[in-house]
């Protein structure tokens, strides 16, 4: 009975939540649908779709631009801790989390909802689990000695939704950057950047600041179709009773299937820091991408390429991060006078210096607002013209 059990929850549909950066949601939606899986609802800085065990495990190994993969376990209103309290213990824990498992509520958030303290709904929601556990296994008393459960909480003008993280480390942790530099730009909002672009692997890009290589590596991975997350490890990969290891081990041997080894690219990467340059490299051959990419030690005032049509896409610095303010103006002016001595090249740079297209000499094309992290920035798109058709 019991494996008759296991096996239908390994069956199971399940509603998925994936959270990403604001601004970014249709970039995430899009990817989603490319692999296959309906989206059930839209909202800032999550996405959520259908799908099963094989789909927890394509999403999270699959998807360049989510935060995490959540499991909704259910949603209700609540406006008082009483609400709150009764609407978690309603929920089915016991299919999910078994007797010794361990949870806690790893994060609660509130927006305009009138329960908003982090710390009371994280107390609040575990209290209410042991009730509804203690039914459920005829226990007083749990060990929590076995796998690990983290459970998410949002609250929204009072609907709160959880969710059990199958994550664990963010999504955004490739395995890749073991080196990095002092402002880093995260893997998945740098692969969204790209994904913003019309830049395809056969087309020509240069990150003129690329630190420790991220935007280069990242657009490499694109182009060979690495899955982003082949080699790292996910929590829900020892819920075994919800996903098989085969799940898992099908999922990459059908991501490593897709590889693309014979390609050829035009991807440089350049810092003004010899160190940087080294760290990039170091970083890039993690990710199996040494190859495609050449790194060099190259002040932004050197930039220049003899062919036509291809893709700034950089993060350079602007102040907040590092504080550079008063060298940005005379920064950005040396960005705008390089990039127009570029034969119909476009650019894409990713900004909080609100002057940034005063000092290039150019209003953009688009302007689209990112929160990278708590901090608003501007993806500045300037567009140059499209090549000509390639005769077949």
């Amino acid at each position: 009975m019991l494996v008759f059990y296991g096996i239908l929850l390994i069956m199971r549909k399940f509603e998925l939540i994936a959270p990403c950066h604001f601004g970014l949601e249709s970039v995430l939606k899009k990817e989603i649908i490319d692999l296959g899986y309906e989206i059930t609802s839209v909202s800032d800085g999550r996405i959520s779709f259908d799908g099963d065990a094989d789909a927890v495990c394509r999403a999270n190994i699959g998807l360049r631009t989510a935060e995490r993969i959540l499991i909704k376990v259910g949603s209700f209103h609540a406006e008082s801790f009483e609400e709150l309290y009764q609407g978690i213990k309603a929920l089915p824990w016991e299919e999910f989390i078994p007797e010794r498992g361990k949870f806690w509520v790893k994060k609660a958030s509130s927006v305009k909802s009138k329960l908003f303290s982090p710390s009371d709904i994280q107390s609040i929601v575990k209290k209410a689990i042991v009730e509804r556990m203690k039914q459920s296994y005829h226990t007083d008393w749990f060990k929590e000695d076995a796998e690990s459960y983290p459970i998410r909480v949002f609250l929204m003008k009072d609907e709160v939704t959880v969710g059990l993280d199958t994550t664990g480390d963010s999504l955004h942790k490739r395995g890749y950057r073991k080196l990095e530099s002092k402002a880093p730009i995260a893997e998945n909002l740098a692969a969204a950047l790209i994904m913003l672009t019309p830049w395809r692997g056969d087309r020509i890009l240069v990150d003129p600041f690329c630190g420790s290589g991220t935007i280069p590596i990242e657009a490499a991975m694109m182009a060979a179709n690495i899955a982003p997350g082949m080699n790292r490890h996910f929590t829900a990969e020892t819920w075994t009773h919800i996903i098989t290891p085969q799940n898992w081990q099908d999922v990459r041997d059908e991501c490593r299937d897709e590889i693309i080894t014979d390609i050829d690219t035009d991807i440089q990467g350049y810092d003004l820091d010899p160190d940087m340059v080294d760290i990039a490299r170091i970083n890039a051959a993690k990710a199996g991408v040494e190859n495609m990419i050449h790194f060099q030690a190259r002040d932004i005032a050197d930039l220049s390429h003899r062919k036509k049509y291809g893709f700034i896409i950089t993060n350079p610095p602007y102040g907040e991060r590092i504080g550079e303010g008063g060298e940005l103006p005379a920064l950005y002016k040396t960005i705008g006078e390089r990039y127009r001595n570029l034969d119909s090249w476009s650019m894409y740079l990713i900004s909080g210096y609100e002057q940034a297209e005063k000092y290039i000499g150019r209003k953009a094309d688009k302007n689209r607002k990112i929160y990278n992290g708590m901090l608003k920035t501007y993806f500045y798109q300037f567009m140059g013209p499209k090549p000509p058709r390639r005769s077949e």
